[in-house]
């Protein structure tokens, strides 16, 4: 046989390996086995999870469980199109701490739809310590007898994980930073284009003094076969014990820093994306490193897709990307998570890039133009004309 029908050959055979092994292991275990998907803010989760689901490979239905630390949320609105999942939405907070008895409850519902799915993967908020999360598979009797937890997936972000590590908390305040590391299974070290060779050697030999355990997968756009990363069977809770002796008690309560806060909005209609890249640049600007993460999904008019922003700190993008479903409400919601934010002046801001989907100028019609060198403080400009609307 040729080379390439030989890998091709063996390809096959590993993806029907890793579908079979968990599998047997659900027929031998009978509990559904439980991927813990955790990270700071702005590392890659979602992307991450969008890949393992377009993934044609693995042949496993997934239900997912999104944690979003908002009020409003925004995750399942770009998670892939292309699948059937079923996906729970547990917001307003961590399921660490002040919403985690919504994930016991968020399981349950799900273990009455066993037959629709092989797995769980569970994307928890980029500020939850996974700790707390790990221990509901072992101190919930209901959920032990369920589910097993197969394995911690931790994301870090090469342009900020040492900041992150670094940063000073506040007393009896943990490091998420610090815990999702140490409670891995597998670490993604993601985002390597932003970081010379000679710095991720560095983040790598960090990430081993806190994890020398964890596997270490170097990738950019959080691009990873998930054959590494589902059905693993590598959570151990001796290993576990040996470095945190507490684990399984109850009685500790995860404690946030105060000074982060979350701030989001939903509105119904149109706005105008220009204005709001504008607006975002200001913020920018003026918050700069307080913003851990922002993002939004955002109904522009005259458009018929989906405009997607996200960001982390002072790096932002945004793009057009998946149309509104026939009858679906256009909407818009937002997200901003960082230090100290003025949670009505954001709000306003956002508001204030709200518009109609009627156009101001008809085709034919004469305007006048600021551009460039016509601009003028008396309102001149360059005379020009509407040629097109919406879409033509």
């Amino acid at each position: 046989a040729d080379p390439l029908s030989t890998l091709l050959l063996a390809q096959l055979i590993h993806e029907r390996k890793m579908a079979e092994a968990v599998l047997a292991r659900r027929q031998k275990d009978k509990r559904i086995p439980v991927t813990i998907l955790t990270g700071f803010l702005g590392s890659g989760k979602t992307t991450l999870l969008n890949h393992i689901l377009d993934d044609p490979h693995h042949k496993l239905r997934f239900a997912i469980i999104e944690n979003e630390f908002g009020e409003v949320g925004v995750d399942e609105k770009i998670l892939s199109e292309k699948t059937n999942e079923e996906v729970i939405e547990v917001i307003n907070g961590c399921i660490c701490c002040t919403v985690r008895g919504d994930l016991v409850v968020a399981l349950n519902k799900l273990h009455s739809k066993i037959a629709l799915f092989d797995a769980v993967i569970i994307e928890t908020t980029g500020l939850a310590d996974p700790a707390p999360v790990a221990q509901t598979f072992f101190i919930d009797d209901d959920i032990q007898s369920r589910y097993v937890l197969d394995g911690i997936i931790t994301v870090v972000d090469s342009k900020c994980i040492l900041e992150r590590l670094d940063e000073d908390k506040p007393e009896g305040v943990e490091n998420e930073a610090v815990e999702q590391v140490a409670f891995a299974d597998r670490i993604l070290l993601n985002k390597v284009d932003l970081a010379t060779p000679l710095e991720l050697f560095a983040i790598e030999e960090r990430l081993k003094k806190i994890n020398p355990t964890a596997s270490i997968l170097r990738c950019q756009n959080s691009e990873v076969d998930p054959r590494q990363l589902i059905g693993i069977n590598s959570f151990n809770l001796d290993r576990v014990l040996d470095f945190d002796p507490q684990f399984l008690r109850t009685d500790l309560e995860h404690e946030h820093d105060p000074s982060v806060l979350s701030v989001s909005c939903r509105v119904a209609g149109f706005l105008n994306v220009t204005r709001l890249q504008e607006w975002i640049g200001e913020i920018l600007k003026d918050l700069g490193a307080n913003l851990y993460r922002y993002k939004g999904v955002l109904s522009v008019a005259g458009r018929m897709e989906k405009f997607v922003f996200q960001g982390v700190g002072m790096l932002f993008s945004g793009d057009f990307r998946g149309a509104w479903a026939p009858g679906e409400a256009r909407e818009s919601r937002f997200v901003f998570i960082g230090k100290d934010l003025d949670k009505q002046a954001l709000t306003e801001g956002f508001l204030a890039c709200q518009c109609t989907e009627d156009l101001r100028f008809k085709v034919g019609e004469k305007v006048l133009a600021l551009t460039g060198a016509k601009r003028s403080k008396n309102g001149g400009g360059a005379e020009g004309g509407g040629i097109a609307t919406w879409g033509d």
